[in-house]
């Protein structure tokens, strides 16, 4: 039986007359099954009513009764640490002692969150969150949310998730609904997106709130349609938005958009919920085989037509569950300093003129720091002219090899040098003729049967006569 639905704004209903059934086993009473699933074990009475059943005496297994849904236990889940980088800290609604409100204290890996707890992320902090049903929930650097409910009904094992989203972003992956009044939303201070099996994310912005959906449909309303539903609730559930209040229920009801996969939606704070539009296509990353072995891990894409800017994010996984960087950019390229060396994921998105953000592209790339400097200088040694090359390389491996190439031309065809196989960090040239010349230096490395090959600028010099 369908007893909660999701409404446009994303609000969750209960009819007052849906009911679950349970099936007696032997030793029931009706005081018991109140007792175990109920509310209030008093709401037996209201149990014998709707059955047609007198005193909570004995009842005979395999009798089906009928239970209300708006009386049903809502019992408290929990949201486990699943990745963490940077600075993240969490305030325990129930603080140490059980009561009032706990400090804000740096969170660590494997930390379990409940019902009200608030998660804050610094300059560089990045956390996703496991819920109980196997839904994501993370957050990028800035960003701060409070986990208003996480719950799941006694009997029906239905689940119950609100996100408060108070600044920043979330990205959400959430599972597919099993429960037919399932429901999973994300609250900010001008609307609310309500969904059901879907990847979407939520930026709450100083001027306005993106949802920007990647699969599956998101319903977008505004606040005040929430808080209005959400009072309607409260008079069937204890346990439902206990901030809605009666000026909220007062207002009118603003109309709802329901934004499907690939769309996104920009909405004025304090305006009505924006028009569902497309999202940008995923851009293209230049050279994504390349080997980042630079002082700073670079990225460039290829410019796309109608975006304004750039996302570039970099995560320990593909899913991107476990981020460490992000960048949003006005050209198409960005840097990264600090990146340890590793196998990584960079994802690309463009952003449109709206401020939504388009679809992502992910890449695998190899984070493999070896800084090349190099340098050189002539002289005159017994009558000869000379130039002496050198270099070293920050990754030190007795095993490296460097090559030499040195040409008259810049694209160093027909090389007038070409040594290989240097096992010194300097080579001397003799005897060159006046004119321009142009060289690079390449390290060449094999680690664990694989061939690294780090190419220095092209460099430039003259010889006078």
């Amino acid at each position: 039986m369908a007893w909660l639905s999701i409404s446009p704004a994303g609000a969750q209903t209960i009819d007052a007359r849906a009911t679950a059934a349970y099936v007696t086993a032997a030793g029931d009473t009706l005081y018991e099954v109140a007792q175990r699933y109920l509310t209030d074990a008093g709401g037996w009475r209201a149990l014998a009513r709707l059955n047609h059943l007198s005193a909570p005496r004995r009842l005979p297994a395999g009798m089906t009764l009928r239970l209300p849904l708006a009386m049903l236990r809502r019992d408290a889940t929990s949201a486990s640490i699943v990745a963490l980088s940077g600075l993240v800290t969490a305030r325990w609604h129930g603080g140490p002692s059980g009561q009032g409100t706990a400090p804000a204290v740096p969170l660590l890996p494997g930390r379990t969150l409940g019902e009200s707890d608030t998660i804050t992320t610094g300059s560089d902090g990045f956390a996703t969150l496991e819920l109980d049903d196997g839904s994501y929930v993370s957050l990028v650097p800035n960003s701060r949310v409070v986990l208003s409910s996480l719950r799941k009904m006694a009997l029906t094992g239905i689940e119950d998730h609100v996100i408060e989203l108070q600044k920043g972003e979330v990205s959400n992956e959430v599972t597919h609904a099993r429960q037919p009044g399932d429901r999973f939303e994300v609250r900010t201070p001008s609307i609310v997106a309500g969904v059901r099996g879907t990847r979407f994310r939520v930026n709450e912005m100083s001027s306005m709130t993106t949802v920007e959906v990647l699969d599956g449909t998101v319903a977008v309303g505004t606040s005040a349609n929430t808080n209005a539903n959400a009072n309607a609730n409260a008079n069937a559930n204890a346990n439902a938005n206990a901030n809605a209040t009666a000026a909220d229920a007062a207002r009118p009801s603003v109309p709802s958009q329901f934004v499907g996969a690939a769309q996104g939606s920009a909405t004025p704070n304090g305006g009505a919920v924006g028009v569902p539009q497309p999202l940008l296509p995923a851009p293209t990353l230049l050279d994504p085989s390349k080997l980042q072995d630079g002082k700073t891990v670079t990225f460039s894409v290829a410019p796309a037509a109608d975006a304004q800017g750039y996302r570039i994010q970099i995560a320990r996984d593909a899913d991107l569950l476990d981020l460490i960087r992000d960048a949003r950019v006005t050209v198409p390229r960005a840097s990264f300093a600090d990146v340890p060396d590793g196998t990584y994921f960079v994802r690309v998105s463009s952003i449109d003129a709206s401020g939504l953000e388009g679809l992502p592209r992910v890449y695998a790339f190899e984070r493999r720091a070896n800084e090349l400097s190099a340098s050189g200088s002539a002289h005159i040694s017994g009558g000869s002219h000379e130039y002496r090359f050198a270099w070293r390389t920050s990754r030190v491996d007795p095993g490296a090899r460097s090559r030499l190439v040195l040409s008259r031309y810049p694209d160093l065809h027909d090389p007038v040098v070409d040594a290989v196989d240097l096992t010194d960090n300097a080579f001397v040239v003799s005897d060159l003729p006046p004119g321009d010349y142009y060289w690079r230096v390449v390290s060449e490395q094999y680690d664990r049967g694989r061939f690294y090959e780090t190419v220095g600028p092209v460099r430039t010099f003259t010889l006078a006569k």
